[in-house]
C-alpha cells in the first residue's frame, strides 16, 4: 500500500537540535552501541536467577572485586554524556501518551509522543491520527499503512 502525504511525514520528522547536540547524540548511540549486556552474577547456572542485572555484593565475589577475567560491571564511567541523557536515539525526549489530549502538551520540535501499552486499538487509532495533523512522531506508532 502506498503512503498517504500525513503517514509519510511521520516517519520523516526529526528533532531540533543545536551541533553540540548532534555531535553528543551520536557519541551517546556509538557509546550504547559499544556497550556490552550487563547480566547478572552467575546468570548463566541457574535460570531462577535471569539476566536482570543485581549489584554482586558476596564477600569472595570475583566479579565485585573487578578481576579482569570476569564481565564488566555497572559503573558511572558508562554513563553518556549529560546534555543527552535520557533522550530517545533519535535525538526526541520521550513523552508518554494515554489519549488523544495528551498530545496537545508535546512540543513537536524537541519531543516525541510513547503510547502507553494499556491503550487499546480504538483509541490508539486516535492517537495516531491527531499525531498526524499535529506533525507529532509516534515512536511505537506501528506500520503506518495499518490504520
Amino acid at each position: 500500500m502506498a503512503y498517504t502525504s500525513s503517514e509519510a511525514t511521520d516517519m520523516t520528522i526529526k528533532p531540533v537540535l543545536t551541533k553540540n547536540e548532534k555531535r553528543l547524540l551520536k557519541e551517546k548511540n556509538e557509546m550504547a552501541r559499544k556497550r556490552h549486556d550487563f547480566k547478572r552474577q552467575e546468570w548463566f547456572r541457574y535460570l531462577k536467577l535471569g539476566e536482570s542485572w543485581r549489584k554482586p555484593r558476596g564477600k569472595h565475589s570475583k566479579l565485585r572485586e573487578h578481576q579482569a577475567r570476569r564481565p564488566g560491571v555497572v559503573d558511572a564511567g558508562y554513563r553518556g554524556p549529560r546534555l543527552v541523557r535520557g533522550l530517545h536515539p533519535s535525538g526526541f525526549r520521550e513523552i508518554m501518551v494515554y489519549n488523544p489530549d495528551d498530545l496537545s502538551k508535546i512540543d513537536p520540535s524537541r519531543e516525541a509522543a510513547r503510547i502507553g501499552s494499556a491503550v487499546g486499538s480504538k483509541k490508539r487509532e486516535a492517537i495516531l491520527e491527531k499525531a498526524n495533523e499535529l506533525s507529532i512522531r509516534v515512536l511505537n506508532g506501528g506500520n503506518s499503512n495499518e490504520h
